[in-house]
């Protein structure tokens, strides 16, 4: 149904047909937010995005923790952490933390700067819906949110045993968490479709 959303909540069907720029849509019958169109939202996606990989990358390429304890001291890198794992005997481990915590988050974010340049600049491009479907299939798949706080985690049980640095490649993913998390907070799902269905209309 055009214009119609369906509440994730409580899976209630909204017109939302009228909603104009700037104007947000609740469910009336749980509350819980729908959507919100605004005007500048792909420019901040983009922005977040192209930040968040400058982010990721900077995290590749430093130190993320060392550890010193009883005069011998260990570096560990982030592209290390499932190079451990796998060294270690857990193959499977090692790649799903790699996919989870860097190449899936790096691809989101590619697919993200793919989708927004088209849809900021008004132009229609063949491949914005399949760009579209592989950006919300693979955002729940990204556990960059739930790394960050299993290393804190992590952090808080080693500094009893050792002494911990945090490398600039920490503070980089975590800059990068944020950032990420906001690119994909931005991106409205109906907005886009919207946006995507309408340069297609026009082009044919």
């Amino acid at each position: 149904m055009q214009g119609t959303i369906a509440c994730h909540a409580c899976d209630l069907l909204v017109d939302v047909s009228e909603l104009k720029t700037g104007q947000r849509a609740s469910c009336p019958r749980c509350g819980h937010s729908l959507t919100r169109i605004r005007k500048d939202a792909h420019s901040k996606v983009l922005a977040y995005s192209v930040a968040a990989l400058i982010a990721l990358v900077t995290a590749n390429a430093f130190p993320f923790l060392s550890f010193a304890s009883s005069g011998l001291e260990s570096v560990m890198t982030l592209p290390q952490t499932p190079a451990m794992l796998w060294g270690n005997g857990l193959p499977m481990v090692a790649i799903l933390v790699a996919a989870f915590i860097i190449y899936i988050p790096a691809t989101v974010l590619v697919l993200l700067i793919l989708l927004c340049m088209p849809l900021r600049g008004e132009r229609w491009r063949p491949w914005l819906k399949p760009v579209g479907r592989w950006v919300f299939t693979l955002q729940s798949w990204s556990m960059v949110e739930v790394f960050i706080i299993g290393v804190i985690v992590s952090l808080v049980k080693i500094m009893k045993m050792a002494t911990v640095t945090m490398g600039l490649s920490f503070w980089g993913y975590v800059f990068f968490a944020i950032l990420f998390t906001m690119a994909i907070a931005a991106l409205d799902k109906y907005q886009m479709w919207q946006e995507i269905e309408a340069l297609e209309e026009q082009r044919g």
